[in-house]
């Protein structure tokens, strides 16, 4: 079984929760024109100042969404 990685895009700023908001929905349209399982994505809010916005992958598309999206940061998915 593949491991799941969490790849995570940091904003930061007042309008952090909108911008984190906004891009999952580009995340989104990404895992249904590539195709890719699973469909795992999100936003947090974590302060007045932060927010993430987040896609699940697999170990192996990983590399290729890594390179074509360019995440900020990554984690083991649990």
């Amino acid at each position: 079984m593949s491991r799941l990685i969490k790849l995570i895009w940091d904003f930061r700023g007042a309008v952090s929760a909108k911008t984190a908001e906004h891009h999952e929905i580009h995340l989104k349209e990404y895992i249904a024109a590539e195709k890719l399982t699973p469909n795992i994505t999100g936003f947090d809010v974590l302060s007045e100042m932060y927010a993430i916005a987040f896609m699940v992958v697999t170990d192996e598309t990983m590399i290729p969404v890594r390179d074509a999206l360019k995440p900020h940061r990554a984690e083991l998915f649990e």
